[in-house]
């Protein structure tokens, strides 16, 4: 497996290159990949959820507990459910969105697509993410998997990385660049 952007040198990137390996073997790519949608989905919405992964008073056992009602409330596949156990077990579930985000991207990476992190100042819609998808396989000649973020800080516009390329059409950098403009 290629691990050039640097996966495995990360703690949520060794432990995200173990889920995907397992769910890889098990032929469970696609299931381990919907509950870590749904995973990341839950971490955006429910503050009790993001409590629970960033909390250091909550004890491991507690986490373990706990962990586990989230994955049977949600349904969750088993090799999910007991990863998120063990991530509760080792005190790591702080860096759940870290191993979502990287599990996406080795999971994109072996279906032949490259990733693109996108940040929009509000959420898109399908339409906008199928058309970003379509300009940015036009543009790089492969399939393009998303990672989609909201960050009301850019105003509006986009910011696009893909690999080291950063493509930065955000209404807050457009205004910083007219603003330098104006000081001479």
């Amino acid at each position: 497996m290629d691990n050039s952007g640097g996966i495995q040198a990360s703690l949520a990137g060794r432990y995200a290159t173990a889920l995907f390996e397992l769910a890889r073997d098990e032929k469970q790519l696609d299931t381990v990949g919907a509950s870590l949608a749904a995973l990341n989905a839950a971490l955006a919405d429910s503050e009790a959820l993001r409590q629970l992964t960033t909390s250091p008073v909550i004890s491991r056992d507690e986490a373990a507990r706990a962990s586990a009602a989230v994955a049977k409330a949600m349904k969750l596949d088993p090799l999910t459910a007991k990863f998120l156990g063990v991530l509760a077990q080792n005190h790591r579930l702080g860096q759940l969105g870290n191993v979502i985000r990287a599990f996406n991207q080795l999971a994109a990476a072996h279906r032949g697509e490259v990733t693109a992190a996108v940040t929009s100042a509000h959420p898109l819609d399908d339409d906008q993410v199928a058309a970003i998808k379509s300009n940015l396989k036009t543009r790089l000649g492969r399939d393009v998997a998303v990672d989609l973020n909201v960050d009301p800080a850019i105003l509006g516009g986009l910011v696009v990385k893909v690999g080291s390329q950063m493509i930065d059409g955000s209404i807050r950098t457009k205004l910083n660049t007219l603003a330098h403009a104006m000081k001479g």
